[in-house]
Parts: structure tokens; sequence; C-alpha cells
């Protein structure tokens, strides 16, 4: 278990009234010291958090962003009392003494006990989540080289880093579940056969990057790619967005930068306890991952914003504290998963898809935490199940294909699942109820084609996104090349990317997926109705 070093003590001085605040109003300073002491309880063990809440329990006055002053008068009273003056009091600017200005600081802490907790050299918090981390680490594989290799089922964002670093990408593919259409991972062989075929090309790979675990929870063989990727000389990224938890219990997969990834972006606010929008970059260990540092510490000062959320920063402490500390909660919400994936096996109507998941060699493993659920037994598409789920139940499930749901459970709950089963039961009660004559609304499936290989990338993806262009119907699109990145979202994996030729399977997937009710971002509109192309 890692322990944090001591957290830095802020001692009451009674004297000094409190940190040094001009106030002589008893019930005012024993209101400060009661803060303070309440913060000490609640952040034991989290130094930012802990200096955070030192800092909002002082007597003072700001004359400094941001605007609602930390308290609940003037304009800050609406916020207030939406969100509770205790928001508002630890909303604070970037850059104070104490918090995170200075070597050494609580902030610099936090990050490093966040590096032990997941076996990293170094930790960035990032409060732009994965979608930040992503672009961080595209921007700094550009600094070892422009040629990227990367699993073609990768988060859009990745896809915005080679557009701001002006890479030169190349794919490799990963193994296709053809009758859920889910993408899963890639084998050391599939990426060794690509490294290869870029280098007989000519074309020079200083970084790989894959996905690990899937959307779906299928997990790769992380150690067996970093060999091979490391073999060649080229840096290991891997985007465990949807495995912040792996590592912290025995029977779940281990954290990828111990496994040997050389840079690991993950969201702890997917699976784990943070806020939204926090995440971490991790830095492995070896010469290559050193000589990456200076290019990811360049990358977060890009791309952070210079006013950071501390109420984001303060989760991310708090999460690391939790996730290290806590193991009796994640015990019982392993064991609560496993329970509810078992029952939904006993009942047998709705498959657990990811039990299947070992027929395909990109998979060496599964997060359990992750329940996609084949749900053609209601007789609906999972698009249609999905909102009815919601709207008629209100249960909210992660994401939907044409065939199945995912439901989601974060580690540390332990929710009940019946609850989803029973619903599923009941739609299928009704559907079958139905007479065929009779139209539902919403009933109707739309078919979705499966999802579509590249088309050929006839410039480099900058070139194209800076190049003049042109919105043209979509019929009008096919055969041009795009000037924009386009995914189907969920799950985010880009169907087209800037440079590539439309095609006519990209097109009729993309609005299928729209009809569907997927976002589809990128689009032009929400029917996907038209495209910007490259004018040639």
């Amino acid at each position: 278990m890692t322990h944090a070093p001591e957290v830095p003590t802020f001692a009451y001085d009674d004297a000094e009234d409190n940190f040094g605040g001009a106030s002589t109003n008893p019930t005012q300073r024993a209101t400060s010291l009661e803060k303070s002491n309440r913060a000490s309880r609640d952040t034991a063990g989290a130094p930012y958090a802990a200096a955070l809440a030192v800092h909002a329990a002082r007597d003072s006055t700001a004359f400094l962003v941001p605007g609602h002053g930390a308290d609940a008068t003037g304009l800050g009273l609406g916020q207030a009392e939406y969100f509770g003056e205790r928001v508002l009091e630890l909303d604070v600017t970037p850059l104070l003494d104490g918090i995170d200005l200075g070597d050494g600081s609580p902030r610099e802490q936090a990050e490093r006990l966040a590096a032990d907790a997941w076996g990293a050299s170094r930790t960035w918090f990032l409060t732009g989540g994965s979608s930040m981390g992503n672009r961080m680490a595209a921007l700094a594989a550009r600094g070892l080289g422009e040629g990227v290799l990367m699993q073609r089922s990768a988060h859009s964002s990745f896809v915005d880093g080679i557009i701001l670093g002006g890479s030169s990408p190349s794919f490799v593919l990963p193994e296709v579940d053809l009758e859920h259409g889910i993408a899963h991972g890639v084998t050391p062989a599939a990426v060794a056969d690509a490294l290869a075929e870029r280098r007989a090309s000519g074309g020079d790979v200083a970084a790989v990057y894959i996905v690990s675990p899937s959307y779906f929870g299928a997990v790769a063989d992380v150690a067996g790619i970093a060999e091979v990727v490391h073999e060649a000389g080229a840096a290991l990224i891997v985007d465990a967005a949807w495995g912040a938890h792996f590592g912290f219990l025995p029977e779940l997969p281990d954290s990828p930068v111990r496994l040997g990834a050389d840079l690991v972006v993950t969201s702890t606010h997917k699976l784990t306890s943070s806020l939204s929008q926090s995440a971490l970059v991790h830095l492995g260990h070896g010469p290559i991952a050193r000589a990456l540092e200076p290019h990811v510490e360049r990358a977060h000062r890009m791309t952070a914003s210079t006013s950071e959320s501390s109420l984001l920063l303060a989760s991310l402490d708090l999460d690391r504290r939790d996730l290290v500390e806590r193991r009796d909660l994640l015990e019982a919400s392993h064991d609560a998963v496993l329970a509810a994936r078992e029952m939904f096996r006993a009942d047998g109507r709705f498959p657990v898809v990811s039990d299947a998941f070992d027929a395909y060699p990109s998979t060496v493993g599964i997060d359990p935490f992750r329940i996609p659920l084949d749900i053609r037994a209601t007789g609906l598409d999972g698009h249609t199940v999905r909102l009815r789920l919601a709207r008629e139940f209100g249960v909210m499930v992660e994401m939907a294909t044409v065939s199945c749901v995912v439901a989601v459970i974060g580690i540390g709950k332990t929710p009940d699942a019946r609850v989803l089963l029973d619903a599923l039961d009941e739609i299928a009660a009704d559907v079958a109820a139905a007479s065929p004559a009779t139209e539902v609304p919403g009933d109707s499936a739309v078919v979705i084609p499966p999802m579509p290989g590249p088309g050929e990338m006839r410039i480099r993806p900058r070139a194209a996104y800076l190049a003049d262009a042109e919105t043209v119907p979509w019929a009008a699109a096919i055969g041009r090349i795009s000037a924009d990145s386009l995914a189907a979202y969920p799950p985010g994996i880009p169907n087209v990317l800037p440079g590539e030729e439309i095609t006519v399977e990209v097109v009729e997937f993309l609005r299928a997926s729209a009809a569907a009710g997927s976002h589809v971002r990128g689009a032009v509109d929400s029917s996907v109705s038209a495209f910007r192309v490259v004018v040639e």
C-alpha cells in the first residue's frame, strides 16, 4: 500500500487570529477554527485537498479571481444556492502559496503520491479529461519523430493531437466482433507486422498508440506489445481511459505503466471516483520514457488551462487516496459486479457479451466492471432499448450498439443490477405483447451497416485540416478528401480522418448511426447531411 508523505500542518494561531486574518469577532474566529478542524478530518492523506480545505477555512477577504469571491453574496448567491457555499470556498485561483506554488507544494506531493499508486515515474493531474491527455500524448510523441503507428479504433482526441503536431500516422487494425460490431484490441504480432510494413515503405515510427481496455472491457497484451515496440526503438503510449482502477485489486489487470508502457492516459472519473473531466497522465520507466518526459511537460503546458479547476484537482487527490486506502470498498464492489454478471448468465436471455471475448487473440483479459449485454431478445435494437430504459424506468446505461447495451459500475459502488434485468424483462414483455399491426413509436430499428475500414489517406491530416474547404451534400462528398475528423460517439472511434478519402461505406455508416441516435462528433449537422471536404 502506498503511504502518503506527511501532510503539511497549518497551525491555528489564536494570537494571529487564524492564519493571519484580521477579524476580532470571536464567533467568526470559532467558525474558522471549526472549518479548519473539519477540513483536517475530511482530507487526511490527501495533501492537495487538505491544503485547499485549509485555505477555504481561512477568515480572509478576496480581491482576486474567481469573481464569486468564495462567498454567497452578490452574483455568488445563485451559485451558492445551487451548488452550496462549500463549492465556492474551494474554487480558488491557481498559483497560491501553500497549495500549488513552489517546489514541494501540496500539488507536487499529490502528483508524486499518484505516481506511486499507479506505478509511474511521474504523474500529471489533468482538468481536461483524457481528451486532453491524448492530445498531450500525440504532441509529446511528435517530439520523438513524425511517424506514429496508431490503433485505428483510437479516440478522436488522439487524432486531434496528430493534427496539432503534424505527425504522419499509419494504422494497425483491431480485431472486430462482426456479430456485434465491437472493436477489440491489437495483438503484438499485428503491431510487429504494421511496424515492419511502415519501415518497408521508408517511414519511421517514433511511437505506437494502442487502446486497452476497450470501451467494452477487452484488455490487450500490453506487456507483449511493449516488448515489440521497444525492440523497434519506439515509445508505447496506452490509452487506458477506461482502466484507472487497474492495479488496485489482484483480480484486475495491472496498471499498463507497470507492464512496460512509456506513457499512459487514464480517466479517473470514468470508473473511479474523481469528478467529471479529471484525468491523469502517467510516465513509465526506462530510457524511452525519460526521453519523452520533457516533451510531455511541454505538451502539458500547451494544453492545460492556466485556470485549472481546484475542485477537479482536489477530487483527483482524494480519489487516489481512497483507491489506495479503501481496499474493503473495492473488494465489496468487485464481488457485487461478479454477482451481477452471474445473475445475467443464470437468466440466460441477455448474454454477457464479454464472456466470449477470449475467442479473440487480442484479448488477454476483461474488465468485469463493464457489463455488455446482448439485448436482441427484447426484439428491439440497443439504441431503442437504451432510450426506453432511461425514459420509462430511470435506468441509465453507458452506451448502446445495434445489438448491445453496456452497463458500467464504478469501482467501490454496489448498485442493484436486478433493476436493470427487471427493466429489460418488462421491455421484452411489452414488445412480445404488442400486436404486429400496432406501431409502437421508436420501436423500428434502424439498420446500421458494419463499421467501415478507412479510406485512402491522400494527404496528411494537418494539411487537410488547414486547407481551403467547402461544404457539399453527402452524396457529392464520396470520393473527396475529408477536411474533418468524424466519429460516431460513443465510442468515439474516428471513421474518417482529415486527409482521407470519404468512401460510400463511411457515409452510409455515419448517416445510419446518426439516424439511430448516435452523436457524430465533427459532423456539419446532426443528420450528417453534408461533409466538409478539401477544395482540390
